[in-house]
């Protein structure tokens, strides 16, 4: 069997130093594309697309040499308390079930 010139060879990079299974899970789950983050969150990666375009939804942003949608796993987290905390259903402080009936003051007058 015939080798290559080593000039025509492609050269292999060894890793820096090996990592552990905690660093690993931490860089392979720290940022989620539009698919990995759309199951997370339990829909469908075109209504991530629709919500970015209208500038709604999770943050999100472009990295690497072909602009990839990326969302952090952080940032997931972050925006779903957010919307538990803005839903009058999961903040009792926002519940109109809370607090003392208001009355109009056209019918307050005619009473």
């Amino acid at each position: 069997m015939a080798v290559a010139p080593r000039s025509m060879q492609k050269p292999t990079l060894a890793p820096l130093s090996a990592p552990t299974p905690d660093t690993a899970v931490v860089v392979r789950t720290a940022f989620l594309n539009v698919r990995d983050a759309a199951e997370y969150l339990g829909l469908s990666p075109h209504t991530l697309y629709v919500w970015r375009h209208r500038r709604q939804g999770p943050p999100s942003f472009r990295m690497g040499p072909r602009g990839r949608v990326m969302y952090r796993l952080e940032a997931l987290d972050a925006w779903v308390r957010e919307q538990e905390q803005a839903d009058s259903r999961s903040n009792t402080e926002l519940s109109p079930l809370g607090g003392t009936p208001q009355v109009h003051a056209d019918y307050a007058s005619t009473a």
